[in-house]
């Protein structure tokens, strides 16, 4: 700005120049053609005309410079202010001229600037929004191991906020992820890894990537339930081949021993043929209950409920049961029933009676007697099956519905039990929107309780006013 008014007071003073030149000159000629003229006369005149146009010319180029410096400056300070981050910051201009031209391209500069910003912090948010709403924990890392950015999860599973701007040990200190991530920086490679000490009683699967900014990138993804999962499966697994082979080893050693002995008694062949056929019967009752649980845990099961009284529902599980129970020599016996209907597939419940009825019979025996029974709560209808046998202690009860747990398995082995019955039960009860539970005491036996659901109907009604009336 300074260079161009200095470069107009230069041309001023240029004009000027040629002023004091060209005067005297034609002065000379005048002097020629007029030699009676005084060249005194002439030589004041002409001085005092090119002082009066340099001072014309002066003040005009200063006039010029002013202007044009107070637009520039105008400019500088626009400049800034878009620099600072006040994108709204607009020039004003009234004038056609070159520097008005410039000033409507830097609005117009502006007004993209402003607008491309706006679309890129648009895009940031919604990216955010994005990986907020992801339930993978994501974690962003500079080349020097600060954190970037971090999403809600990440905050959720590490139960404290993630601090932006330094190191990702400041927030957790899982070892997993802090080798997986220091390896992704450092080796270039993508690591993965299992915390199993980033949050309690939950596993991650940790997968770190480089990114092209040279940082490196985490996402963490819960596996807790597939973990659970896989370590029941292999469990289930165990437990089914140890239960197929206790039968099976018998089964082969007293075949081999008739086959070995071509002159076995007939008391003792019957013998043998009977543990064979003991046997036998324990490892179709074991297959037989795994399907029936393959069936109840499959996401195909479907019932077929309808509306039932409860009070036929356990008479029928009672006219079914009679065989069984004459057999055991213990007595089954009727405390009550609700005559509320609930909703219930007929088939499924008399299983369910079934299963609790022989587990009663099986460790309760020694009670001589089983109580069958239910009573009408607000909602839903509350079943019992109680044996007055040895009784449960308390530390076995939350376990007794995982397939194959046992209280005594020496015990269960002797008679007949499989490990299957209570967990078929609890998946058919819960397939009815019921609850399980049992409760027991040493000594006086044990009690199962189950519910179901009222009927629709019924349900409306007792929720409508006038029901009593």
């Amino acid at each position: 700005m300074k260079l161009l008014g200095l470069f107009l007071l230069l041309l001023v003073f240029q004009a000027a120049a040629m002023e004091f030149v060209i005067l005297p000159f034609i002065a000379r000629k005048v002097l020629e053609v007029a030699p009676g003229k005084s060249s005194l006369f002439l030589g004041n005149e002409t001085l005092w005309s090119g002082l009066i146009a340099l001072a014309v010319a002066l003040a005009l180029a200063v006039w010029v410079a002013g202007r044009i410096s107070a637009r520039l400056d105008r400019v500088i300070a626009f400049t800034r202010r878009i620099a600072a981050g006040e994108l709204s910051a607009r020039l004003d201009y009234d004038e056609e001229d070159p520097l008005s031209s410039i000033e409507a391209a830097l609005n117009q500069a502006a007004q993209r600037l402003a607008e491309n910003i706006a679309e890129i912090e648009s895009r940031r948010l919604e990216l955010a929004g994005l990986l907020d709403s992801l339930q993978e924990a994501v974690v962003a890392i500079t080349p020097e191991g600060l954190v970037r950015w971090s999403n809600a999860a990440m905050g959720r599973i590490a139960g404290t906020q993630i601090r932006v701007g330094f190191p990702l040990v400041h927030s957790v200190q899982d070892p997993e992820l802090l080798s997986s991530v220091k390896a992704a920086l450092e080796e270039r490679e993508e690591r993965s890894g299992r915390a199993r000490t980033l949050a309690p009683g939950r596993i991650f699967e940790i997968h770190a990537v480089p990114i092209s900014s040279g940082g490196a990138l985490a996402v963490l993804h819960d596996i807790t339930r597939i973990d659970a999962a896989e370590k029941s499966r292999r469990e289930f697994v165990a437990n089914v081949s140890h239960e197929l082979r206790t039968p099976l080893t018998s089964i082969q050693g007293y075949v081999e021993t008739l086959i070995e002995e071509p002159n076995v008694r007939k008391e003792t062949s019957r013998e043998f043929l009977g543990i064979i056929l003991k046997n036998a019967t324990r490892m179709n009752r074991i297959t037989e209950d795994l399907l029936a649980l393959a069936t109840v845990e499959s996401p195909d099961y479907k019932l077929s409920p309808k509306p039932a009284r409860a009070d036929a529902l356990i008479q029928d599980a009672m006219d079914s049961l009679g065989g069984l129970v004459a057999d055991s020599d213990v007595a089954l016996e009727l405390s009550g029933a609700p005559e509320a209907l609930v909703m219930a597939d007929p088939d499924a419940m008399n299983q369910v009676f079934g299963n609790l009825v022989e587990n009663a019979i099986r460790y309760g025996q020694a009670g001589k007697r089983i109580l069958i029974g239910a009573r009408l709560l607000e909602f839903e209808v509350e079943f019992s099956v109680r044996d007055f046998g040895p009784g449960i202690a308390s530390e076995h009860l939350s376990r007794i519905f995982e397939r194959f747990y046992r209280v005594d398995k020496a015990r269960s082995r002797e008679s007949g039990g499989t490990g299957l019955g209570l967990a078929i039960v609890k998946h058919i009860v819960l397939a009815h929107g019921g609850r399980i539970w049992a409760e027991s005491e040493l000594g006086s036996g044990a009690t199962f309780y189950f519910t179901l659901p009222l009927s629709t109907q019924v349900s409306e009604a007792r929720q409508t006013p006038d029901a009593g009336a």
